[in-house]
Parts: structure tokens; sequence; C-alpha cells
């Protein structure tokens, strides 16, 4: 099968990040051809100016739309784009050298209709970008969650890193309007259609996520909140293991109650917990300072999921309430 590729990359006041993607792409091997599809979803701080500078050096085209968020403005970009192999990005990701070398790779060798892809750290990026970064994906938190590499047939691919057909975006319609969530909602969709996923361990991003603790807490805060409502609308979804950080969670308040009441050994494993998540964090980032921040990192993300899973587990599973209406915020009015 000849693959036309496309990559579909919407963004949101945010022309800086789209000028370092560019330059990645500048700076891909190989011969193979693409397009690149940028959606404007409503920005007041247009990325129009960046893309014109590159016009001349790169297969581009550039869309401006009315804000109605990333599902539906990725949507747009795939209804416009060319290829029959749409690749969607976020603008804050970063693309290493061999990324479509390996991507295109992978499918001729085996050919599903979706894939994704996992990210990384550049050198570049801020120590907390780099700590938050090993707690979204270290396999000690919730990273792997989603699924591995041989789950072929679950694998869950996110957003950031996704690579999509033309036929399987026409048959399941793309994204929904629920964010974040988007992306597992499709995916599970794809699955209830026949449709396999993969994951493609060698096409992975630099995912830059400009962030701070209070934006990182909302972030994951929102994640959690939209699994329930994802479990409720694919009850065979649900897992166990999406509790995880909800129990955590409650169990480390425990554990420092009952410290205070003379009972350490509950507060002592979690801080081997700890202990061994540093241990990682330095052997895989090669910095104390970012292996320090990890634990902090980590912390907010069972928090933040946790609460976010356990107030939308109330709302949606026990009190019936309707999600749409009940967490509006979680969901773009489609124009």
């Amino acid at each position: 099968m000849q693959l036309q590729y496309s990559f579909i990359i919407p963004v949101y006041n945010r022309p800086d990040e789209i000028q370092e993607l560019l330059e990645s792409f500048e700076a891909l091997n190989g011969t193979i051809d693409y397009e690149i599809v940028i959606i404007e979803d409503g920005s007041t701080k247009t990325s129009k100016q960046v893309v014109d500078t590159f016009s001349n050096k790169l297969n581009i085209s550039y869309f401006f739309k009315e804000n109605s968020g990333p599902g539906d403005s990725r949507n747009f970009g795939m209804q416009n784009a060319k290829g029959n192999y749409f690749i969607i990005l976020d603008s804050d990701c970063i693309l290493p050298p061999t990324y479509l070398l390996e991507a295109d790779k992978s499918l001729q060798a085996h050919y599903v209709d979706c894939f994704g892809g996992p990210d990384a750290a550049h050198e570049s990026f801020s120590n907390l970008q780099k700590a938050i970064n090993f707690s979204m994906t270290s396999f000690i938190t919730t990273g792997g969650i989603r699924g591995n590499k041989k789950s072929v047939d679950t694998f869950q691919p996110r957003s950031f890193n996704m690579g999509l057909s033309k036929k399987a975006f026409q048959h399941s319609k793309g994204f929904g309007r629920i964010h974040p969530g988007e992306d597992p909602d499709l995916s599970i969709r794809l699955c209830n259609l026949g449709y396999k996923t993969k994951l493609i361990p060698e096409a992975f991003v630099y995912h830059k996520r400009r962030i701070s603790w209070s934006n990182f807490y909302k972030q994951v805060n929102k994640f959690g909140m939209v699994r329930p409502i994802l479990n409720k609308w694919h009850p065979a979804t649900k897992k166990l293991t999406y509790w995880f950080p909800t129990v955590f969670s409650l169990g480390l308040i425990l554990a420092m109650v009952t410290f205070v009441y003379g009972f350490k050994w509950l507060l002592v494993g979690y801080g081997l917990y700890f202990l061994i998540a540093f241990i990682l964090a330095l052997f895989s980032t090669k910095s104390i300072v970012v292996s320090v921040l990890a634990i902090p990192a980590i912390l907010i993300q069972f928090f933040g999921y946790g609460y976010g899973f356990l107030k939308s587990t109330l709302a949606v599973s026990v009190l019936n309430k309707k999600p749409e209406t009940h967490f509006p915020k979680l969901f773009f009015k489609l124009k």
C-alpha cells in the first residue's frame, strides 16, 4: 500500500511552539513525501507569520477557524488534508530526525490503521519539564496504564503523537468533543469498529509540555475526571488499575494519620516507593535535581488524577449525573 502522509497540527496561541516544530521537520531524514496541515484554532496570537517563513522550504497548508477545541480542529485538518494517512501532533512536540522513517518502516512491515508513539524529554528541556515527563511516562506511575508494545490490539494512542488512516477517520468520524479524553474515546471506538492499533516505540517525539506545577495539577485532574465518563460510555474498557491513583492518594493520607498514632510501617512503605522512584529517575535522567523534582511531580499526578477520578465517579456512576451538564468545561461546543 502506498502511504501518503499528512501531518495534522492544531495550534492555539503558540507560534513559538510552531517555530520549533517546523524547524524539526526541516531536519527529518529520508526522502519520504509528506505535507503539513496547521489548523489555527481561533488564536488571538496566530502562527501565520511563522508558517510563512517556512512556506518555501516545507509543504505546508495553513487554516484559520473559530475556536472549537483540539479534537474538532484535528477533524477539520484531516478533512482538508491530501494524504491517505494522517499523523497527528501537538504543537508542543519536536520531532527527532528519524521519526517519519521509523513510522513508515513499522507501517510497511505491519500495517495498522491507527498507531501511537511515545514521548521523551529533550536535553534542552527544563528540569521541571524533565521531571514531569518522567512522572507521566514511568511504569511505576501511570505511564503503563494505556498499554504497551505487547498489547497490540488494546493500545490506546494519544493525540500528541498518533497516526490514523483516512479510511479509519471517515468510518469513525474522528474525534468527539470531550477534552481531554478525545483520543482514548476515538481509540476505543476504532477498536469497536474492528481496527487494529499498535505502539511504535521508535516513532517517539520530544513532548515539551510547557507547564507549571499548577497547570500540571489542572491537567491531570481533568485526565482523572474524564476517565469515569469514558468508562460509562465504553463499559468494556473499565480497569481496576484506573483506581490506582485514588487508592494511592487515600493510602498516603491514611499513612500520615496512622503515623501520628504510632503506626509507622505504612508510611515507611510509601517512603520506599519514593526512594525507588528517585533511583529510577536518577538512572533515567542522570540528574539529581530532576530526580528530586520527580517526587512532587508524582505526588501532584496521583493526587490530581485520583481526586478527579473519585469526584467524577461519584457524579457520573453513583449519582448518575449527565457528564455534559455536570462537567461542561470538559466539552467543547462544535461549530
